[in-house]
């Protein structure tokens, strides 16, 4: 076996095997696994993006033959996402954040060099090794870290929509680019820009409903799309109220899109499996589960919610309270917010005089699910509103409630005069108003 050979064999197997055994070694059950395949998800497509922009600068390059995908051998883009996403928790993880970045960055001055003639370092590759460590290692170390204390809930669910996002719409057609010589984006960037940007607002549109799925898993169900993290509640609420696998629809709905834009029928291919397996496997799979866990409930639910079928309008279980929407009755605006809502007629949904609340001064309108997750306050409460009424509601809704978009809204609703103002509850001598 000459030296080459014997690189990319061991820069495989070495973090591979290593990683195996202190996995089966390290007590950490369920939650370690998932903290373990999160960081080598989250390396494993940010490193391949790094590989991209280190194609334009020429940090540093790759003499291989064969298995390349973006010039990087496969077996070293793997080995190194077992080795920064998997062996940090598994060795590292209850040291400071700075100590291990610290001692990978070590390792990587040692590994690089040592890995001559299949990795040529120019003068310069010390900038790509900075931007590894601060955009694939950092976050890697932090996804895992707070999937195996089970903290951050809202951080890791926008990990896990990049991560998803890079996933199915980068390195799955990169992959298969690197399978088909001659194959490349081409046909998507080299149409007119008016075509590219309407496929765009398609995919992201037919995105929607997946990226406010896991929104909801975090929200409301204290848990993420990753099985060993599922979410800790049955989660009936958002776009569950009309369809019970908006992820596995989303996905295949946006892969069988994105062969159509990228002119591949292998990645539309993408989608059609997922659709199979999520009618097969997955349905029986995973009902199995949620009934184990949550018993008659669940078997309510899919009684009234089909698994690939919309429903029009809302489902509530009827043993669940309603929710509420506080709007205060002295408040001009707010009072026609509050004759809309009624003239609607959203299912499950209680509008109630922002002065009734039973326990605290309000600031703006606020949402209560009544289910023990946190309320919404402002444009995040009327978007939650929208979701009682109909699927298109419900729709514009999940809109609103996307991060940046939500906050983009609430900050021209408090130019335009309808921040927040305090209002006394009935019996208190504090007069005000609440706003939107």
């Amino acid at each position: 076996m000459d030296r080459a050979t014997a690189i990319r064999w061991l820069s495989l197997y070495l973090p591979l095997v290593t990683a195996l055994l202190l996995a089966m070694l390290r007590p950490g059950g369920r939650r370690l696994w998932a903290a373990c395949l999160v960081g080598i998800a989250w390396v494993t497509v940010s490193l391949l993006a790094l590989q991209t922009v280190n194609l334009r600068f020429g940090w540093w390059e790759f003499h291989a033959q064969g298995g390349l995908i973006r010039g990087v051998p496969v077996d070293l883009w793997l080995g190194w996402a077992v080795l920064w996403g998997a062996i940090p928790i598994l060795v590292f993880r209850r040291l400071g954040i700075i100590w291990v970045i610290a001692a990978f960055f070590a390792l990587d001055l040692f590994l690089m060099p040592a890995c001559q003639p299949i990795v040529m370092l120019r003068r310069v590759w010390w900038i790509g090794e900075i931007l590894a460590l601060a955009f694939v290692l950092t976050p890697a170390l932090l996804f895992a870290r707070w999937t195996w204390s089970d903290t951050h809930l809202g951080a890791r669910a926008t990990l896990h929509v990049m991560m998803s996002g890079g996933l199915f719409l980068f390195v799955f057609p990169e992959i298969f680019f690197a399978l088909r010589p001659g194959a490349d984006w081409g046909p998507f960037l080299t149409e007119p820009g008016w075509t590219r940007n309407l496929e765009l607002q398609g995919i992201a549109l037919l995105g929607l409903c997946g990226v406010s799925a896991v929104q909801e898993f975090g929200t409301r169900g204290g848990g993420t799309p990753i099985p060993y993290d599922p979410p800790k509640r049955l989660v009936a609420s958002g776009f569950y109220r009309y369809i019970a696998n908006p992820m596995q629809v989303s996905c295949s709905l946006v892969m069988m899109a994105w062969g159509g834009v990228l002119r591949d029928w292998r990645i539309a291919l993408i989608g059609v499996m997922s659709l199979i397996y999520g009618l097969g496997v997955a349905a029986w799979d995973e009902g199995q589960d949620l009934e184990t866990r949550f018993g008659e409930p669940w078997l309510r639910y899919r009684k009234h919610v089909k698994a690939w079928r919309f429903r029009l309008t809302p489902w509530h279980d009827p043993d669940a309270p309603k929710a509420r929407l506080y709007v205060a009755e002295t408040c001009g605006p707010c009072s026609e917010v509050r004759r809309w809502f009624e003239a609607h007629h959203g299912v499950a949904l209680e509008i109630v005089a922002a002065e009734d609340h039973p326990t605290r001064d309000l600031r703006r309108i606020t949402y209560d699910a009544m289910d023990g997750s946190e309320p919404e306050e402002g444009v995040r409460a009327i978007a939650r509103g929208f979701e009682h009424i109909d699927l298109g509601w419900a729709y514009a809704g999940a809109c609103l409630r996307l991060p940046g978009v939500s906050h983009f809204a609430q900050l021209l609703m408090d130019a335009s005069g309808f921040g927040p103002q305090e209002i006394a509850r009935r019996g208190c001598a504090r007069e005000g108003t609440t706003r939107a």
